[in-house]
C-alpha cells in the first residue's frame, strides 16, 4: 500500500521542530500572539522532553530583537537559533542542519507570519522533499483574512495542518510511552482560542 506523504503520522524518529521569528518587536502587531506563544511553548516542552532537534529562527534580530524569552530557548539543550534575513527559514545554516539529521524528514512547523516567513519556509521544505506539519493554533499573522487564507495555501502545496495536540498525541502514540505522562502535563489545560472556530 502506497501511503500519501501527507497522510503519514508524525513520529519521535522522524520529527524536527521549526520554531519561526517568535520575537520581541512582534508582540503588539501579531493576532492572538499571547495565544499561540501559548502553543509555542507547548510545543517547544514536548520537543525538549522528547529530544528532538528544535530549530528557532530570528529574523534580522537587531532591529526586531531575540526570540521571546517565555520560550525558554537558552534552556533548551536541543535547540538551535538561526538569524536570518531571508523570509524563509531555509538558510544555508538550517540546510547544513538538517544535512546532518537526514533521519528527520517530518517537519513540525509553528510561528509568524502564517502568510509570510511559515507559507514560505513550507514551500520550500515541500520542494526539497520535506513532510511538513503546520500547526494551526501555533502559528498566526497580523491580519486574520492573511492567516487564514494561508492554511489554504499550504494545504493546496500538501502541507498538513494539524493542532498542537494532535502533534503531540502523534509523537507519543501510546500511553505506555515512557514520557507520556510529562507530556500529557502540557496537554490537559485546554488551548486557548486563536480564532479558528467560530464563536457559538
Amino acid at each position: 500500500i502506497v501511503v500519501k506523504m501527507a497522510a503519514r503520522l508524525l513520529s519521535e524518529e522522524r520529527a524536527i521542530f521549526f520554531v519561526c521569528d517568535m520575537q520581541e518587536k512582534f508582540k503588539p502587531a501579531i493576532t492572538y500572539f499571547k495565544e499561540i506563544l501559548e502553543g509555542n511553548q507547548r510545543l517547544v516542552a514536548a520537543a525538549d522532553i522528547l529530544k528532538l532537534p528544535i530549530v528557532v529562527s530570528e529574523q534580522n534580530p537587531k532591529a526586531l530583537g531575540k526570540t521571546v524569552a517565555e520560550l525558554g530557548i537558552a534552556t533548551r539543550a536541543t535547540a538551535t537559533v538561526v538569524e536570518k534575513t531571508l523570509f524563509s527559514m531555509m538558510t544555508p545554516e538550517t540546510i547544513e542542519l538538517l544535512q546532518k539529521h537526514p533521519e528527520r524528514t517530518a517537519v513540525v512547523l509553528s510561528g509568524i507570519e502564517t502568510h509570510v516567513c511559515v507559507l514560505q519556509t513550507t514551500l520550500d521544505l515541500l520542494q526539497r522533499g520535506y513532510e511538513v506539519h503546520v500547526v494551526a493554533d501555533a502559528v498566526s499573522s497580523r491580519n486574520q483574512a492573511d492567516r487564514m487564507l494561508a492554511f489554504e495555501r499550504l494545504r493546496q502545496a500538501g502541507a498538513v495542518v494539524t493542532t498542537v495536540e494532535s502533534v503531540l498525541f502523534q509523537l507519543l502514540r501510546d500511553a505506555k510511552h515512557p514520557k507520556f505522562k510529562e507530556v500529557q502535563k502540557l496537554i490537559i489545560p485546554l488551548p486557548p482560542d486563536v480564532g479558528l472556530a467560530p464563536k457559538i
